[in-house]
C-alpha cells in the first residue's frame, strides 16, 4: 500500500490508463473491462483493474493539475511498479485546424509550473513522451480510422489565466493544445525510467470559443479510451 492508493501488492497491473476524472475511470471500468475489480477509493480516486483482450490492465484516477497527477504517477511508478503509464484526458485546442473532439497525442509538454524548476535548481528539462508508446497510439488510431493530431502541449497550473490572452504565445510557437498535467507525468516516466505517453481529447477550443458538456467529457470520448487500451496491452 501507498499513502493514496491502498491496493495490495500485484493488484495493479504494469500498464495503468490515468484519466484525470475518477469517474472516467469508473466508465472506463464498466464500459470496457472484463472482471474489474475496484482497488482504490481514498478521496474517491478511483483505481480498478481488469482485463482487456485477456490482458491485465488498470485505470486511475487522478485528479486535476500537476500536483495532484505527481501524487498517483510517483506511487504508481514507486510502489507498485508501473510500467506503461498512459493520460486519457481532455484538452483546449490551441490552433485553428484542431477541431472539438479530434485526438491529440503529445510528443512533448511545455509548462508553466515551478515544479521542474524546483527540482532541477532553475534548470529546464524538456519531458517527452515514449517513442514506443507513441508510435503504438499512433498507429491504433490510424487503424481505427482516426486521424490523431501529433505535436507539443502546454501543461498549465492555471486553468483561470489572468492575462486571457497568454495561450497565444504558446500558439505562436507550435503547441496544439492545453491541458494541465503531461509535463509532470512525463518528467516522472524519465525519472523512475517508465513509460508514458498522454492521449487528449479537444473538449474546448480558445480560438473557436467551442466546446463540449461536463457529461461528454466524462464517458463520450470512447476514441481516445479505446487507442489507450489498445497500447496499453501491445
Amino acid at each position: 500500500m501507498s499513502t493514496h492508493i491502498v491496493a495490495q501488492t500485484g493488484a495493479i497491473a504494469e500498464a495503468v490508463l490515468l484519466p484525470g476524472d475518477p469517474l472516467r475511470a469508473k466508465f472506463i471500468a464498466e464500459t470496457f473491462l472484463e472482471q474489474a475489480v475496484q482497488y482504490n477509493a481514498v478521496r474517491n480516486m478511483f483505481g480498478y483493474t481488469g482485463l482487456y483482450k485477456g490482458k491485465k490492465v488498470s485505470v486511475q484516477g487522478t485528479g486535476m493539475g500537476i500536483p495532484s497527477i505527481s501524487i498517483y504517477a510517483n506511487e504508481l511508478f514507486r510502489d507498485y511498479q508501473v510500467k506503461r503509464a498512459i493520460r486519457i484526458g481532455t484538452a483546449g485546442a490551441l490552433q485553428e485546424n484542431i477541431r472539438l473532439r479530434d485526438l491529440v497525442i503529445a510528443t512533448a509538454a511545455s509548462t508553466d509550473s515551478g515544479a521542474n524548476k524546483v527540482r532541477f535548481g532553475g534548470r529546464d528539462f524538456a519531458p517527452a513522451a515514449s517513442f514506443p508508446l507513441l508510435k503504438t497510439a499512433f498507429d491504433a488510431a490510424v487503424a481505427k480510422g482516426y486521424q490523431p493530431k501529433v505535436g507539443t502541449v502546454i501543461s498549465s497550473d492555471m486553468f483561470y489565466a489572468e492575462d486571457p490572452e497568454e495561450w497565444k504565445l504558446w500558439a505562436k510557437f507550435g503547441c496544439l493544445a492545453v491541458e494541465m498535467e503531461t509535463a509532470e507525468l512525463y518528467t516522472l516516466a524519465a525519472k523512475y525510467r517508465r513509460e508514458a505517453l498522454a492521449l487528449l481529447t479537444i473538449s474546448d477550443s480558445l480560438v473557436s470559443h467551442e466546446t463540449t458538456s461536463a457529461e461528454e467529457r466524462q464517458t463520450a470520448f470512447t476514441r481516445m479510451m479505446e487507442v489507450a487500451l489498445e497500447t496499453a496491452i501491445s
